[in-house]
C-alpha cells in the first residue's frame, strides 16, 4: 500500500514538474522583419460602367413605322435608329404651308394698297391747299374749303388704316412662318437619330409599337467612355488620389492583366457599405468590354525602398494610426505600442514609430502568449 502512494506521489511531481517545464521552456516564435522594394496597393472590387449612357426615344408619341438598328451595332452622329408613321404631321405641314401662302398673298395685297392711298393723300393735300388760298381772297366759298379739309383728314386717316393693316399682315405672316417652321420641326422629330456616334447596346420597342414621349427605344453608350468603377474599403481610401494607376483584371478575363489610372474619385461614400467609389480609365483594355461585368482593381498608392509591414489581425485596439503589437526583446515576450503609416491590399500596415531598439515584432501572436515569457525566435524569422 506504501509502495502504492509511493508511486502516485512520484508521478505527481513528474507531471508537475513536466508542466512547469513546458510552461516555462522559452516558446519558438516568428518575427517580422522589414522588406524592401514595397509597393503599397489598395484593393477595390466593381464593375465595367460608361460614362456617357443615353436612354433615347421620341420627343413625342406616335406608332414606331421602322427600326433601322439593333442592339449590338456601332452607329454614326446623325445616323437614323427608328421612325413614327408621318402621315399626320405630313398633312399639318401642308396646312401650315398653305397658311404661309395665304398670308403672303394678303401681304402683297396690303403693299399694293400703301401706294395708292400715300397717292390720295398727296392729291387732297394739294387740293386743299388751293382751296384755302382761294378761300382767303374770297375767290371761293367757305363751304368748299371745308370740303376740302374734311377730305384731306378722310385720306390721312385711310392712309394710316392701309399702314396698320399692312403692319397687321406682316405680323400674320411670320406667324404664318413660325407656324410652318413649327409643324416641320415636329415632322422632323418622327426621325429618332444617334446623338453621338454610340454602341447600341438594348433595343426596346419593335416596329407597330404605340409609344409615349420620353420612352426608351434604344440604350446607348460612347464606347470612348467605358471605364471601371470600384469600391475602396472607406478606412483606406484616404491615400487614394487622381492619376494613381492601377491593374485591373476582369471576371471573364482572368488570366490577364490590364491597365489604368484614377480619373475620378467619388465625393460621396457609400452610408451602408462604408466604401468610397472610384472610377479608372482603362489605357490597354480589349475593345469589347460589358457593361455590369465584375473587375478588380488594384491601385497603387505609394512605394518603399524599404519598410517594416505588420499584419492588422496582430494589432490590439488598431484605429488606423496606432495600436499595440506583442515584440520580443531581450529574450522574452512584451507589449509596445507603435505608429503606423500607409495600408496595403493584403491587410497589413507600415510601422512609422515606437518600436523600442533591438525589438522584433512577433507574428504570428502565439496563443499562450504572457508577458515576460521567454522566447526562441525560430529559423525561418
Amino acid at each position: 500500500m506504501r509502495k502504492s502512494w509511493f508511486v502516485v506521489g512520484v508521478a505527481a511531481i513528474a507531471l508537475a514538474g513536466g508542466i512547469w517545464v513546458m510552461r516555462h521552456r522559452p516558446l519558438p516564435v516568428q518575427v517580422l522583419s522589414p522588406e524592401t522594394d514595397v509597393t503599397l496597393r489598395l484593393y477595390g472590387l466593381g464593375t465595367v460602367e460608361a460614362r456617357v449612357l443615353s436612354e433615347v426615344g421620341f420627343e413625342l408619341g406616335g406608332a414606331v413605322q421602322s427600326l433601322s438598328a439593333d442592339a449590338g451595332d456601332r452607329v454614326l452622329a446623325g445616323q437614323e435608329l427608328a421612325r413614327l408613321h408621318p402621315e399626320e404631321q405630313q398633312a399639318r405641314v401642308a396646312q401650315a404651308e398653305a397658311g404661309v401662302e395665304a398670308a403672303r398673298a394678303a401681304l402683297a395685297k396690303a403693299e399694293a394698297a400703301l401706294p395708292r392711298a400715300q397717292a390720295v393723300l398727296s392729291q387732297r393735300e394739294a387740293a386743299n391747299t388751293r382751296q384755302q388760298e382761294l378761300a382767303r381772297t374770297d375767290r371761293a366759298s367757305k363751304q368748299s374749303a371745308e370740303e376740302t379739309q374734311r377730305d384731306l383728314d378722310v385720306a390721312r386717316a385711310d392712309l394710316a388704316v392701309a399702314e396698320t393693316e399692312l403692319m397687321v399682315l406682316r405680323a400674320q405672316a411670320a406667324e404664318a412662318d413660325a407656324n410652318l417652321q413649327s409643324a416641320r420641326t415636329l415632322l422632323e422629330k418622327h426621325v429618332l437619330a444617334a446623338p453621338y456616334d454610340a454602341l447600341i447596346i438594348a433595343r426596346k420597342a419593335e416596329a407597330g409599337t404605340v409609344v409615349k414621349a420620353g420612352d426608351t427605344i434604344f440604350s446607348l453608350i460612347d464606347p470612348q467612355t467605358i471605364w471601371i468603377q470600384a469600391y475602396i474599403d472607406e478606412e483606406r481610401a484616404g491615400q487614394l488620389a487622381l492619376g494613381q494607376v492601377g491593374a485591373i483584371r476582369l471576371r471573364s478575363r482572368p488570366q490577364q492583366e490590364f491597365h489604368g489610372n484614377i480619373v475620378r474619385i467619388g465625393l460621396e461614400s457609400d452610408r451602408v457599405n462604408e466604401e468610397r467609389k472610384v472610377w479608372l480609365a482603362c489605357t490597354d483594355c480589349p475593345a469589347e468590354m460589358y457593361l455590369g461585368e465584375q473587375a478588380e482593381a488594384l491601385v497603387t498608392t505609394g512605394h518603399r525602398d524599404r519598410a517594416l509591414m505588420v499584419p492588422e489581425v496582430d494589432i490590439i485596439g488598431f484605429d488606423g494610426a496606432s495600436g499595440t503589437v506583442w515584440i520580443a526583446q531581450d529574450g522574452a515576450l512584451a507589449q509596445a505600442t507603435l505608429e503606423f503609416g500607409a495600408r496595403d491590399d493584403l491587410g497589413r500596415s507600415e510601422v512609422t514609430g515606437g518600436l523600442p531598439e533591438g525589438a522584433k515584432i512577433v507574428s504570428p501572436v502565439p496563443k499562450d502568449a504572457v508577458e515576460g515569457r521567454k522566447v526562441r525566435i525560430g529559423a525561418g524569422a
